[in-house]
């Protein structure tokens, strides 16, 4: 296949962790082989500090970037908010990803041009260093992982950077995604034949989606660790049984044949199918509403 005329430099900056974080980059090339993205991606780790994002941002702007995807628990403080700032001033288009704290700063990012996709379903951990260590946080975001995969938060994700990607490649007019995801996105968006596995994926999704009322409390406000350390457990323990009922609404759709799947073509291209023994296919109707930038759902 030959190269494509226009290959869109993808950068994406990590600053703190949310659920999408540790494998953003591969939900765009999922089978390394498209040909028509490059993507780089620059960490400040666990830490969100200004010392932390000044040593790290400068490399991802070496980078002559198309589109950068600002990702972070809380973008409002000085480290993720000077990483949006540099962007800016050298008119980078820029989309946040964040959790539900993102919400309340959706107008300030709307008037500084900048693109928001929020995962109210995409949970504070349980960060009391009596209950949380290393295992427990990987455990915590493997399920959060499952729930987002599973319910078509991922997808959602994908799909909104996948029409930037080609409105870019286009040179057509940038619309940056303005995307708030809860339940009801779930609802009326998601790829789930059976009313049965929506329903479970539904209850998921708002299961995650009240974890953060519980660790809030548990991280901010109580102070005794026999009041906070079983609420961060409740929390732990909403997140994996959420993960369950993710996984048993997969199997409804795995049972009757019916479940979606939609890789990439090596040009980029939205493909589809919907039976385990099919081909995937050509997505025309998708790519096209992508190209005239039609409003969000």
């Amino acid at each position: 296949m030959d190269e494509p005329s226009t290959k869109i430099k993808i950068g994406v900056f990590k600053c703190g962790n949310v659920g999408t974080a540790p494998i953003f980059e591969l939900l765009l090339d999922e089978l390394a082989q498209r040909k028509d993205i490059t993507v780089r991606t620059v960490t400040s780790g666990a830490k969100m500090t200004l010392e932390e994002v000044k040593d790290a941002l400068p490399k991802i702007f070496e980078f002559e970037l198309d589109l950068l995807v600002l990702i972070s628990p809380n973008p409002s403080v000085s480290g993720p908010a000077t990483a949006r700032n540099m962007a800016l001033e050298k008119g980078v288009h820029t989309i946040v990803m964040s959790d539900a704290v993102a919400k309340r700063m959706t107008k300030e990012l709307e008037k500084q041009g900048v693109g928001y996709i929020v995962v109210l379903g995409d949970p504070l951990i349980g960060a009391r260093r009596q209950f949380l260590d290393p295992v427990e946080m990987a455990l915590f975001n493997s399920n959060i992982i499952k729930v987002l995969a599973v319910t078509g938060v991922f997808r959602l994700i994908h799909q909104e950077i996948d029409r930037v990607i080609a409105v870019l490649k286009e040179e057509l007019a940038v619309r940056l995604p303005r995307l708030v995801i809860d339940t009801e996105t779930i609802r009326d968006n998601s790829d789930f034949k059976n009313p049965y596995a929506k329903a479970k994926a539904m209850a998921a999704y708002h299961i995650a989606s009240k974890i953060p009322e519980i660790n809030t409390k548990a991280c901010f406000m109580e102070k005794e660790s026999e009041k906070f350390i079983p609420l961060v457990t409740c929390a732990h323990e909403m997140a994996q049984v959420a993960a369950k009922l993710a996984e048993e609404a997969r199997e409804i759709e795995k049972y009757s044949d019916s479940l979606v799947r939609k890789p990439h073509s090596k040009k980029g291209e939205p493909l589809t199918k919907t039976k385990l023994m099919q081909s995937p296919e050509f997505d025309d109707e998708l790519y096209k509403k992508w190209l005239k930038t039609l409003p969000n759902n």
